[in-house]
C-alpha cells in the first residue's frame, strides 16, 4: 500500500472538498432549478454586468483607435448601395429617358443602353450580395472581449489588455469546464432516463415521464450555453397534430425550443453518439427518424409526417423549413414539404442578441466540434422567441403561397428580412431558372411592345 505524505494528504482533502461544494452548487443553482423550471435570476445579473463592461470596454476602444488613427471595425457592405424596388421595365424605361427624349413605346425593340441596367444590377450584386452575406457572421458595433467578433483589434491600452485576458481565463478555465460538465449531466440523463422510460408500457403514466424527462434534460443543456431566454405569447405555443416551424440559426435552436415545450423531432439517422441519443429517444417518444435512403423520397417523407399529425395524441413536429442555418438576419426561402401536408402550422421566430455570443453555425467553415467550443467559450446565448398564432392553408392557396405567407410572418415578427432566395445556395449554383427568369420578363417587355405597335 502506499502511504500519502501529510502535504499530499492535505491537497486530496482539498480536492475532494473542492469537487463536493462544486457538485453541490451545481445541483442546487442548476441541475435542481432546471428540472423546476425556475430561476434565481443569476443569468439575467450576469448580462446585466457585462453590458455594462462591453460598453466601457468599447469606448475606451474607440476613443483609443481614434487617437492612434487606425481602423476600428472590419468593413462591411450592408446597405451601402441604395435601391428603390422598381420593376425591370420601369427601370430600363428610367436609363432610355435619360439618354434620349424617346419614350419606350416609340423606340426600337432593343437599345444598346438598355445593357447598362444588367451591367449596373450586376455589379451590385457583387458589392451588395444580398445571398451570400447571410452565410457568414456580420461584425458587432460594439466589443464584446471577443477577439473573434472584431478582427482588427490591436493594442489599445494596459487596462484594456488585461480585462480581455481576464476573459478569456474566466471564459476558458470557469466557464468551458463548468459548460462541459453540464452539457455532459444533460445529455447522461437523457439517454438514460428516455431509456428506461421505454420499456414502460404505453399510456398516460409514460407519456407524462417521456414529456418531463426531455424537458428537464433540453434545460439542463440549455444552461450548459449560459442561455438567457424570453419567450413570448406563450399561449400560441405548438399543440399535439400540428407542426411547429421556426427560422434556422444554429443547432441548438432546438434546445431552446424544447426547453419550453414538447415536441416530436424530425430528422436523419446518424451514427455514433447522435445514433446512440436518437435510439434512445426513440424508445419513449414517437420521433421521426428518416434512414438516408428514405430522406430524398417525398412521398414517404410526406406520408410519414402526414401519419403523424393526424393522431392528434401525438406531439407536434418541429420543422426548420429552410433546410440551413441562416445568420439570423434573415429568413430564407421555406421548402414547401411540410406546408403540403394540411396539418396546422404554428409559426415561431427566433431572433439571437450577437451581443454575447454568435449562435450562427457556419457549417461550411467549422465542424460540429469547434462550433460547440466556440459556443460554450461565448459569454452566453441570448435571444428571444415569440409563438405567432396558428396558421392553416386557406382555400384558393398553394403550399409554396401558404409557406411564403408562413416565413413573412416570422420575419417581421422577429425583425428579420424577408428573402426568396433558397438557403440551398450555400452550397449550390445558382439554378438556371432564375437567369431565365430575368431573361424571360426582357423578352416579354421587348416582345410585348412590338405586339403592341403591331395591332395599333
Amino acid at each position: 500500500m502506499f502511504l500519502l505524505l501529510p502535504f499530499d494528504s492535505l491537497i486530496v482533502n482539498l480536492l475532494g472538498i473542492s469537487l463536493t461544494v462544486l457538485f453541490t452548487l451545481l445541483l442546487v443553482f442548476i441541475i435542481v432549478p432546471a428540472i423546476f423550471g425556475v430561476s434565481f435570476g443569476i443569468r439575467k445579473l450576469y448580462m446585466k454586468t457585462l453590458l455594462k463592461i462591453f460598453a466601457w470596454a468599447t469606448l475606451r476602444m474607440e476613443r483609443g483607435a481614434k487617437e492612434k488613427n487606425h481602423q476600428l471595425y472590419k468593413p462591411y457592405t450592408n446597405g451601402i448601395i441604395a435601391k428603390d424596388p422598381t420593376s425591370l421595365e420601369e427601370e430600363i424605361k428610367e436609363i432610355r429617358r435619360s439618354g434620349s427624349s424617346k419614350a419606350l413605346d416609340n423606340t426600337p425593340e432593343f437599345e444598346l443602353s438598355d445593357i447598362f441596367y444588367f451591367c449596373r444590377k450586376g455589379m451590385e450584386t457583387i458589392m451588395d450580395d444580398e445571398v451570400t452575406k447571410r452565410f457568414s457572421a456580420e461584425e458587432l458595433e460594439s466589443w464584446n472581449l471577443l477577439s473573434r467578433t472584431n478582427y482588427n483589434f490591436q493594442y489599445i491600452s494596459l487596462r484594456l489588455t488585461v480585462l480581455w485576458g481576464l476573459g478569456v481565463l474566466i471564459r476558458y478555465c470557469f466557464l468551458l469546464p463548468l459548460r462541459i460538465a453540464l452539457a455532459f449531466t444533460g445529455i447522461s440523463l437523457l439517454v438514460v432516463g428516455t431509456t428506461v422510460v421505454g420499456y414502460l408500457p404505453n399510456g398516460r403514466f409514460k407519456e407524462f415521464l417521456s414529456k418531463h424527462v426531455h424537458l428537464m434534460c433540453y434545460r439542463i443543456c440549455v444552461r450548459a450555453l449560459t442561455a438567457i431566454i424570453t419567450y413570448h405569447d406563450r399561449k400560441n405555443r405548438p399543440r399535439n397534430g400540428g407542426i411547429c416551424v421556426a427560422n434556422h440559426t444554429s443547432p441548438i435552436d432546438v434546445i431552446i425550443l424544447a426547453s419550453d415545450g414538447y415536441y416530436a423531432m424530425v430528422g436523419q439517422v446518424h451514427g455514433g453518439l447522435m445514433g446512440v441519443i436518437q435510439r434512445a429517444m426513440v424508445k419513449s417518444c414517437p420521433h421521426v427518424w428518416f434512414e438516408r435512403s428514405e430522406v430524398k423520397d417525398r412521398h414517404l417523407v410526406a406520408k410519414r409526417l402526414t401519419e403523424h399529425v393526424q393522431d392528434k395524441s401525438k406531439l407536434p413536429i418541429l420543422i426548420f423549413p429552410e433546410g440551413t442555418c441562416i445568420n439570423n438576419t434573415s429568413v430564407m426561402m421555406f421548402k414547401k414539404g411540410s406546408f403540403e401536408i394540411g396539418a396546422t402550422v404554428y409559426p415561431v421566430a427566433i431572433k439571437y442578441d450577437p451581443q454575447f455570443g454568435d449562435a450562427f453555425w457556419n457549417s461550411s467553415k467549422y465542424g460540429m466540434v469547434t462550433y460547440l467550443l466556440r459556443m460554450m467559450t461565448s459569454w452566453a446565448i441570448v435571444c428571444s422567441v415569440w409563438y405567432l398564432p396558428p396558421m392553416t392553408r386557406e382555400k384558393d392557396e398553394d403550399a409554396v403561397q401558404f409557406a411564403n405567407r408562413v416565413k413573412s410572418a416570422i420575419a417581421r415578427q422577429g425583425g428579420l428580412v424577408d428573402l426568396l432566395w433558397d438557403g440551398g445556395l450555400k452550397r449550390e449554383k445558382v439554378k438556371d431558372t432564375f437567369k431565365e427568369e430575368q431573361q424571360k420578363l426582357y423578352s416579354k417587355m421587348i416582345v410585348g411592345n412590338h405586339e403592341d405597335r403591331s395591332r395599333s
